[in-house]
């Protein structure tokens, strides 16, 4: 009998590989990149990327490349470069010997351009960036030839050498392509292949003052070094002839530029523009904060890598596009976490409760399940006295007609535990309830006489005198609107959620987590999913990020508005 096999969702870029390899177009090769700008922190689209280049690379048995493009030194930054490797090698994805940089190339793309010219296919344009938008044209009417397209080869290679030399300031002229100025393809009229940048690169330094531009620089790279399949989000279909043009021209190996629809998501931000303004205009505390949509934030947060890999699987690849409810994202954490978190209790927001008649001074060990997902977790000792915390949402003076858990002379089971009562409500000056005193039934403990004795409600707890304080961090939704990029009228970040972080001081834990790591996961019974920070705690400061919560609390709230 075979074995069971996964197999992997089929897909069009499947196909078209599927046809290749049946053609033998490749040499039944495949050969992926990922080709992060380094300008930025990767975020959860950026994921969707990797998950596809480097799976269909493993899928085939073939190789995927980590390529950066760094070919705009004014934005670009080792820390960039840096955060991009460890955000890769986190999803669980590794290039090996492969890691290369467009700047590896500048010589070659440098001498490619000169073929170009030599050819008579590309001129140095003296215009100005205004009158290039105004000779370009519009969608619905051609541009037009600029006045210096029909300089002889000699005086462009001149020129061009000069560019290089260093000999004209930023803006007073450009290498441009010679195609057709009344393409239909608003890309292929004529458009730049190098502009003049007096910036220091990060790994080149002063060395060239030309660069090329994305456009060019790609679709050279993915030859050079042998690239199959070249997966580009949706919006480079149109640039996908002007590709098609450079290699043909240069009459260089040829890879396929395959488009798919980019990830977008509710709730949502994913222009690198737009969260560089939100961590330099501190809306948020860096990249990695954890209500950022970067990778770093969701591994702050308390995120796994299979929950992103599993996520990026449910949505597929498809060439429209189209939106994704963050839920479904959530969903895919929650999914993760169920079955590896280890079950802790949490209270969050403490009130005292003392058992009146339980005796003092003692404290006994009461057996509390690690997983119930996981046999394997096995179980864990809690220890059980005479004062306890419980949530202050677990009691109401005034029970509404659904409220189950603990009101005067009410009966409530302590989880793992006994079943107490309410017996006195104590206050203070002001009105505010600050203790319960409770009696308890000695015969309702697993294994008692009276252990399985129903009662409505069953709550969580600490033991007071073995409580660990600690510090929770309730992240939500950075944004309160489905779409917050929906109103041009208005900018996105009106619409920042007010309530996205609430920071609760004197929560109590229970001393299972007093050995707890940066970045180890637990569930708080019935709160929710929680990570213990990487940044701000340490072994005298136990800091905890909620991760998600227990129930998508989102979509009720959006049904009743």
């Amino acid at each position: 009998m075979e074995e069971n096999k996964t197999v992997k969702q089929t897909n069009f870029i499947r196909e078209i590989i599927d046809e290749h390899l049946k053609t033998n177009k490749y040499e039944g090769k495949v050969h992926t990149r990922f080709p992060p700008e380094p300008n930025g922190y990767l975020h959860i689209g950026h994921a969707k990327s990797i998950c596809l280049n480097f799976g269909i690379a493993e899928d085939y048995n073939g190789l995927c490349n980590l390529r950066f493009d760094d070919t705009n030194p004014a934005k670009e930054d080792v820390e960039y470069v840096d955060s991009i490797r460890e955000d890769i090698r986190w999803l669980g994805f590794d290039w090996g010997d492969r890691e290369y940089f467009a700047s590896d190339y500048f010589d070659k793309l440098y001498e490619y351009a000169v073929e170009l010219i030599k050819k008579g296919k590309a001129y140095v344009d003296h215009l100005s960036p205004d009158e290039i938008r105004e000779y370009r044209g519009t969608p619905t009417q051609p541009g037009k030839n600029s006045p210096y397209r029909e300089r002889t080869v000699e005086e462009n290679l001149e020129l061009f050498e000069k560019m290089k030399n260093g000999e004209f300031n930023e803006g007073d002229c450009i290498l441009r392509a010679k195609i057709d100025m009344s393409s239909p393809n608003i890309n292929m009229r004529d458009p730049a292949i190098y502009r003049i940048k007096k910036a220091t690169h990060h790994r080149t330094g002063d060395k060239w003052v030309i660069y090329p531009m994305y456009d060019f620089a790609h679709g050279l790279s993915d030859s050079i070094e042998g690239i199959t399949h070249s997966l580009c989000t949706l919006e480079f279909e149109n640039h996908r002839p002007l590709y098609d043009w450079f290699l043909d021209e240069l009459n260089v190996f040829h890879p396929q530029q395959i488009e798919f629809a980019r990830l977008n998501l509710t709730f949502t931000v994913l222009s690198k523009r737009k969260l560089l303004k939100l961590v330099n205009e501190k809306y948020v505390d860096g990249w990695d904060d954890p209500r950022m949509p970067t990778i770093s934030g969701f591994r702050r947060r308390g995120y796994t890598p299979e929950s992103i890999r599993n996520f990026a699987d449910k949505i597929g690849v498809a060439k429209r596009d189209s939106v994704v409810d963050f839920a479904l994202l959530e969903h895919s954490i929650r999914e993760d976490l169920n079955k590896r978190a280890q079950r802790v209790m949490g209270v969050l927001n403490p009130l005292k409760i003392t058992i009146t008649n339980y005796p003092k001074n003692q404290t006994e060990e009461l057996e509390a399940i690690n997983n119930p997902e996981d046999e394997t977790m096995g179980k864990r000792l809690v220890p059980f006295s005479r004062e306890l915390y419980i949530e202050r949402d677990d009691f109401q003076e005034t029970p509404h007609r659904k409220f189950h858990r603990l009101a005067p002379g009410r009966e409530v089971r302590l989880r793992y535990a006994y079943i107490i009562k309410c017996e006195e409500v104590i206050k203070d000056e002001q009105g505010n309830v600050i203790e319960l005193l409770c009696s308890y039934d000695p015969e309702t403990k697993s294994g008692s006489p009276n252990a399985n004795r129903k009662v409505k409600g069953t709550i969580h707890w600490v033991s007071a005198h073995h409580a660990i304080d600690a510090e929770v961090r309730l992240y939500d939704r950075l944004f309160s609107e489905e779409f917050p990029e929906a109103d041009k009228e208005k900018d996105f970040t009106e619409f920042i959620n007010p309530n996205s972080l609430e920071i609760l001081k004197n929560c109590k834990v229970e001393p299972f987590l007093k050995d707890a790591k940066p970045g180890d996961r637990v569930q708080f019974e019935r709160k929710g999913y929680f990570c213990v920070d990487t940044k701000s705690a340490d072994e005298n400061n136990l800091v905890f990020n909620r991760t998600v919560t227990l129930r998508d609390s989102w979509q009720k709230l959006l049904k009743k508005g």
